[in-house]
């Protein structure tokens, strides 16, 4: 009969369930002569709940995914940057901290459903077989590899994978009928951290840093170097957006524009003994002039590197307020391969100062703020930021007032440029305008440009965006429902005149070669060089 249990049965199962609440509670009981009785009750209740879904519970449960929820919901309850990550996720999360990943060595773009080469690393497997930017992907091991299904995703698990493995791709080129077929075996592929480096004059370098990875120091050290080749005496450091990374490699950085037996950072938690990070060698650049650009997306690393160098009087601080993240998280693996990056101290600069904001109010609202300067001006007027006095700390060599508790406030604030908050500007951004354009124009035209422009020195004193492809570039935004508006275009329309040149610099050349093309008309960069250029005003914003 449907649904019957014969007694001998039923008396096995339920003789089996309570010899496991008994080991269970054997267990509770030997745990708490280790650990304090609150600590043995929180434990025993927890794996006593899971313990009683699975074996008591209605329906069927899917126990692993109620663990991660019920572990990404107490890491929640702790603060804004605990974090969970699954399995199958580290390996990615862990790429760009690593500095590298393996693959088959190119950039791409996902255009018309179809995955485009922009280019191939220098050096990588692509590039050896003679994978070209401009080619397009359009079989990945005889597998159709255009149309809906195509994505980032996709992309990823298809060309990504383990060093020395082989793909068969099918490549279309130029007008050519017929595939190419290029067998790529993958590599080892570096990312790069310093985005760009090159001279702003003859006497004033330019880094822009984009994440603080595993080979950051050595990337810097190595820009660094070519810099000085080329008579660079003093320099602007670009932290704005940089998110942060490792706190070894901040103290590295720090550890390049500070002396000997500096402090660069502190860490101290509850169960963390504090840890104090000290130069420990002669920077590479400890003398020159130095400006350190940061704004709200500088977080994190950036923050204790533009804080070391504040509260020693080093260099000075142009931009807006940073993100305001003081905490550290520490990585624990799980026995099944998913780890959780749980924050154990916070940081503080050589000043004694705690960057991080306040998440009292929960996440959702930390994450919030920066929506919230938004709407209370102050990414446009440096007086609506107010630290109270129980935030003021003093900088170690002159005394100039700081503030903690909320992000490092700079020496001087620039606010966000007019150019960028017409909505024209910023319908264009979020319908990947700009990146359509510039990729249809390159293809169509990477030959003529190549001819005309023997370098990349030549395209950028004459290259212009003229009114023509301005009217192109105008059909295109129409063609994604941008609703064109020539007022706000002519607020506009140097910048974005501009964001085409270096975008199409970009996907001719490379990457450093755009922030080339835009940065010499950045105003925080012009502010940055013309603070450098004046001793006078240079010294008095440090009290010297």
């Amino acid at each position: 009969m449907k649904g019957f249990e014969p007694k001998a049965t039923i008396k096995r199962n339920i003789m089996k369930k309570l010899l496991l609440v008994i080991l269970l509670s054997i267990s509770a009981i030997a745990f708490a002569q280790n650990k304090n009785t609150k600590q043995a009750e929180t434990s025993q209740k927890l794996a006593t709940t899971m313990y009683l879904i699975e074996n008591f519970y209605v329906d069927t449960v899917d126990m692993p995914k109620l663990t991660e929820e019920a572990i990404i919901a107490m890491l929640k309850s702790l603060d804004p940057h605990s974090a969970y990550i699954a399995a199958k996720d580290v390996k990615k999360a862990n790429e760009e901290l690593e500095g590298s990943f393996e693959g088959i060595g190119v950039t791409y773009q996902i255009l018309r459903d179809t995955i485009l080469v922009v280019s191939a690393v220098p050096g990588g497997p692509s590039e050896k077989v003679g994978i070209m930017a401009g080619d397009r992907i359009v079989t990945i091991d005889g597998e159709d590899a255009f149309g809906k299904k195509i994505n980032t995703e996709y992309v990823t698990s298809h060309l990504r994978g383990k060093k020395g493995s082989k793909v068969l791709l099918g490549i279309k080129r130029g007008d050519e009928s017929e595939l190419i077929d290029f067998e790529v075996i993958r590599d080892k592929i570096p990312l790069k951290s310093v985005n760009s480096y090159f001279m702003l004059d003859k006497k004033i370098g330019y880094i822009k840093l984009d994440r603080f990875a595993k080979e950051s120091a050595a990337e810097f050290e190595a820009a660094l170097a070519d810099l000085k080749k080329q008579g660079m005496k003093s320099l602007v450091f670009d932290l704005r957006g940089n998110g942060g990374g490792y706190l070894q490699t901040a103290f590295q950085l720090g550890n390049e524009f500070l002396g000997s037996n500096k402090t660069v950072v502190y860490t101290e938690g509850l169960k963390s003994p504090k840890q104090i990070f000290d130069t420990d060698k002669n920077g590479n650049f400890r003398d020159g002039r130095l400006v350190v650009l940061i704004d709200e997306g500088s977080a994190s690393a950036s923050e204790i590197v533009s804080g070391a160098i504040q509260d020693w009087d080093r260099g000075v601080l142009i931009g807006r307020r940073s993100f305001g993240k003081g905490l550290v998280q520490r990585p624990f693996n799980l026995p099944d391969g998913a780890q959780i990056r749980l924050t154990t101290a916070r940081y503080y600069t050589p000043t004694g100062r705690c960057i991080q904001r306040s998440y009292e109010d929960g996440s959702e609202e930390y994450f919030k703020d920066l929506t919230k300067r938004l709407e209370h001006g102050e990414y446009y007027h440096a007086d609506s930021i107010h630290f109270p006095d129980s935030l003021k700390y003093y900088t170690l060599r002159s005394g100039r007032t700081v503030y903690g508790g909320g992000g490092i406030m700079p020496d001087i604030f620039m606010p966000v440029d007019t150019i960028y908050s017409t909505k024209l500007f910023n319908d264009l951004i979020r319908k990947n305008v700009f990146n359509s354009y510039c990729i249809d124009y390159v293809l169509a035209n990477r030959d003529k440009i190549n001819e005309k422009y023997k370098d990349f020195k030549a395209f950028n004193n004459k290259f212009e965006v003229d009114d023509v492809m301005i009217e192109e570039f105008k059909k295109m935004a129409e063609s994604k429902d941008v609703k064109w508006n020539e007022e706000q275009f002519e607020r506009s329309a140097d910048w974005i005149r501009l964001r085409i040149k270096g975008m199409i610099a970009q996907d001719v050349w490379d990457i450093d070669k755009f922030y080339q093309v835009v940065m010499r008309e950045d105003k925080v960069v012009q502010k940055a060089v013309e603070v450098i250029n004046s001793k006078k005003e240079y010294d008095k914003i440090l009290g010297k």
